[in-house]
């Protein structure tokens, strides 16, 4: 019993379907694969990142203690030469 052409011409077009196919699928996995990559350079930059505003923050964090003691420095400075003030325009 002989295959009719149209029977073989349907398989073989099926094959060429079927082949086409895992192209395509090679060609997504490989996408996927670069994609993983770089999303793993990003992750790792963002981690970096974080740790150096972490750092950045506790800077100034550390600013803003110093400013408030000069701030507090100032304020007794600013009492003292009153004081110093006050007493100069009490002399004779």
């Amino acid at each position: 019993m002989t295959t009719p052409p149209e029977i073989i011409r349907k398989v073989s077009r099926l094959d060429n379907d079927v082949a086409a196919i895992y192209e395509i699928l090679v060609r997504v996995e490989t996408t996927q694969r670069r994609h993983d990559s770089r999303l793993d350079e990003q992750a790792a930059k963002l981690e970096q990142l974080a740790t150096t505003q972490g750092e950045h923050s506790a800077k100034l964090d550390e600013h803003s203690v110093k400013l408030d003691e000069h701030s507090v420095k100032l304020d007794e400075h600013s009492v003292k030469l009153d004081t110093i003030i006050e007493l100069l325009r009490q002399r004779p």
